[in-house]
């Protein structure tokens, strides 16, 4: 592609270690995407007549099936690809790569098929493109499906943990500060906050995608396509919402990713910690739920285990998502304006990413549903520990008693109750009035397991009716979001079907 100006061959060694098409194989279909616009574009600018641009069009459409058969071939035809052709890509890449060791990257390689199958007219469709321009915008559209396949998995774990929350009904959960027993929840308050952090990490994929839906192509090299080309016809073909504005930060940017990779890892952080909550409520100590078995293991060594591999797995691959985020700044920190070779480095971090959170979704909202909580137990240790402390103080403020008087009265109550091995419902009217006059026999029904959960009766709390009021929302925003996404899906369709005419 290059190597007119050279006169020697490149070392052998250094050829082979420095291809990218080993792992950006996977950006196949994203090519030849990228190269059917550049296609209508270069033809609206009279570099190719109709015919030509009919016969582009159609080469680039078989260089996918080409190159899949071809696998298949090497194979001894009887491979199976996938149902997607993302998937069929992926599972045939190795193939792919073996079979082309000619092929110094993607773009290399989709010119080498179309040539193929079209013969020297496939020479003309770099005319006013670059690899810098194609690359920036096959990791765009590589980053936007993996964006658009994560806010689907979103949806169905959220949709889970709604639905448990909903099925929880009125079961009473410790709440924990420090790991300590603070005040009793409903289990469905506790699920709801994880359902809040995804709407959290819902949007911010959603605000990224919407930042990166902007067409490199006809940035050229670095400063801009030579031919005048009309930038607008390879944005529309793409569904991208306009042309980047600088040619020079549109071939270096990588932003996009990085938004990408920081938002799976926050995401990631939210799932880790999921996990390490019911990796702890499942331990005999707490004894607060039972994890399914189909997502479980045993011990090779002691018969009795049943291990939390799933949970454990994903507190593992949260940190890969973290190493991909900071693998990725530390690549892009240092560089110079425009592109720089060390971008084919910062690809790697991105797949990876997102196919660490293709799997951790794949089974995530399933093994949420199969989760089976322990309500007798929860509840049994929701009336332990005066986690009605806080109910009782309440109590007393509304008698008139400052805040702060009302905490030193309830904490010297809760103080006889250690040494009595008591808890406060327990001691007596008499006993309490030592402490203060204020306590009448309306404070027993005051701190009662249901009147300490709906003393929290304010947006967000965990009173019975403010829940059930969370549960209808969170369904409602499901709902909301399920409709926008099948909508972009369907824009997108019909994009797909555009092209093709």
């Amino acid at each position: 592609m290059w190597s007119g100006r050279f006169r020697e061959p490149l070392d052998p060694a250094f050829e082979s270690w420095q291809r990218s098409f080993p792992f950006d194989v996977r950006l196949l279909p994203q090519e030849v995407a990228a190269s059917k616009a550049h296609a209508r574009a270069i033809a609206a600018a009279g570099i190719l007549s109709a015919t030509e641009l009919a016969t582009m069009l159609d080469g680039l459409d078989r260089v996918i099936p080409f190159a899949l058969e071809e696998a298949s071939k090497s194979l001894g035809g009887d491979a199976a690809w996938g149902s997607s052709t993302a998937s069929a890509v992926l599972a045939a890449a190795p193939a792919i790569v073996a079979l082309h060791p000619e092929a110094e990257d993607i773009h290399h390689f989709v010119e080498l098929m179309l040539t193929k199958i079209i013969g020297e007219l496939a020479l003309k469709l770099h005319t006013g493109r670059s690899r810098n321009e194609q690359i920036a915008t096959d990791m765009r559209l590589f980053v936007r499906d993996a964006i658009d396949q994560t806010l689907r998995g979103l949806l169905s774990w959220r949709g889970a943990l709604v639905d448990q929350a909903r099925a929880a009904g009125e079961t009473v959960m410790p709440s924990y500060t420090h790991l300590q027993r603070a005040e009793p929840v409903l289990v469905a308050h506790w699920l709801l906050a994880y359902v809040s952090m995804l709407e959290r990490d819902f949007s911010r994929l959603e605000d990224c995608r919407a930042r990166l839906n902007v067409c490199p192509l006809g940035s050229g090299a670095i400063a801009g396509a030579t031919l005048a080309l009309d930038r607008t016809i390879a944005a529309e073909a793409l569904g991208f919402d306009v042309p980047t504005a600088n040619s020079m930060d549109a071939t270096s940017d990588r932003d996009f990713a990085l938004d990408f990779t920081q938002a799976l890892a926050t995401l990631g952080l939210h799932i880790s910690r999921f996990a390490e909550e019911l990796t702890l409520h499942s331990t005999a100590e707490f004894g607060f739920l039972d994890l399914p078995e189909r997502f479980s293991t045993g011990s090779s060594a002691m018969p009795q285990k049943k291990n939390p591999d799933l949970t454990e797995l994903i507190r593992g691959k949260a940190g890969r998502l973290q190493g991909a985020a900071v693998t990725l700044a530390t690549i892009v920190k240092g560089l110079p304006l425009a592109y720089n070779k060390d971008l084919q480095e910062g690809q790697e971090p991105v797949f990876d990413a997102a196919d660490t959170i293709s799997g951790i979704l794949s089974v995530l909202p399933e093994f949420t549903r199969a989760l089976h909580f322990r309500a007798d137990a929860m509840q049994a240790a929701a009336e332990k520990g005066y986690l009605n402390a806080m109910a009782a103080a309440t109590y007393l403020t509304h008698k008139g008693v400052p805040f702060r008087k009302a905490h030193e009265k309830i904490g010297q109550a809760v103080r006889l109750g250690l040494e009595t091995g008591r808890e406060l419902g327990e001691l007596s009217l008499e006993e309490l009035r030592s402490f203060g006059e204020e306590f009448g026999a309306g404070f027993f029904d005051a701190i009662t397991l249901e009147a300490t959960l709906d003393c929290h009766d304010v947006i967000g709390g965990t009173a019975r009716g403010r829940v059930r009021d969370a549960i209808e929302d969170a369904s409602r925003r499901i709902a909301s979001d399920t409709a926008s996404i099948a909508s972009k899906k369907s824009a997108k369709l019909g994009l797909e079907r555009n092209a093709l005419v």
